[in-house]
């Protein structure tokens, strides 16, 4: 893959949010500052953005982020790869998520979830399924939204939810189901929400599940610096390229573009608050 940044799409006609990124790994991958990040996607529409941890470091660096810079809202957690590596240590890796919650500055807990197509061995499945546990108890704790990963592990992704206890507000991340899969979630209270990759010509399965989606339900996302839209599959990706998946679904659902993004903003603020309304969004100029 390329790490040459790609052109800015021209701006959207109203502001929205991107509900899962990760600014920090689009700096390593592209060298794209995060100030700069913010700015370039500030400059076509997406005013505000998630910031999203996959270990105790960029955890810690989420929240430091979101303190910066008030377009950005953070969340903690141990990625389900990083708990099957985790092994003994996974108790302690835990305990560190869960005092950057009691800390203060987090709006939500994630991701965390299932992934079965890098991790596939039974303990390393098993670690995955307690950190699962163990975050979505955390959210419950302290009454988070929860941001789910799910790669192959569909039933399994379910079955936690279903024994441990639904969360009250969630979404499933990168969405990757098909429309039944998209139904079992919607059953349960989730938002769908939906990277670049529905774009992609192959994936008809994902574009039937966001037809049934309903409006009030959806999400879109960049999860930068993967998963880049059609036309720029294969370049990095970036908040300032969501406006591409945007108007792709908007032009599916045959909406208004403009309105379109204002119901985006107003579910993910459904989903994690108001940016800054508690008082432990950013302070920065961001």
């Amino acid at each position: 893959m390329s790490r040459e940044l790609p052109e800015a799409p021209p701006p959207l006609p109203a502001p929205t949010t991107d509900a899962h990124t990760h600014l920090l790994s689009t700096q390593d991958f592209s060298g794209l500052p995060v100030p700069e990040a913010i700015a370039r996607a500030r400059a076509v529409g997406v005013h505000r953005l998630v910031e999203v941890g996959c270990d105790v470091p960029s955890s810690r660096a989420a929240v430091e982020i979101a303190r910066a810079h008030s377009a950005v809202i953070a969340c903690v957690a141990l990625h389900p790869n990083d708990a099957a590596r985790a092994g003994a240590d996974l108790p302690n890796q835990l305990d560190a998520i869960a005092a950057l919650v009691r800390a203060g500055g987090v709006r939500g807990i994630g991701e965390t979830g299932l992934d079965y197509y890098r991790t596939r061995d039974d303990q390393g499945k098993r670690l995955q399924r307690q950190s699962f546990a163990a975050h979505l108890a955390l959210a419950a704790e302290h009454d988070l939204a929860v941001v789910i990963h799910d790669r192959d592990a569909h039933a399994d992704v379910l079955d936690v939810l279903d024994t441990e206890g639904v969360p009250r507000r969630f979404m499933m991340h990168c969405f990757s189901g098909d429309a039944d899969f998209a139904r079992q979630c919607l059953d349960r209270g989730a938002w769908l929400s939906f990277p670049g990759t529905v774009t992609f010509k192959p994936n008809h399965a994902l574009r039937e599940a966001f037809d049934l989606t309903p409006d009030d339900r959806l999400l879109v996302e960049t999860d930068a610096p993967y998963l880049t839209p059609v036309p720029l599959r294969g370049r990095p990706n970036a908040s300032y390229l969501l406006p591409l998946t945007v108007r792709f679904l908007a032009e599916r659902r045959g909406a208004d573009l403009a309105g379109f993004c204002r119901l985006l903003d107003a579910n993910a603020s459904a989903l994690f608050g108001d940016w800054g309304a508690c008082g432990d969004g950013g302070r920065g100029d961001g």
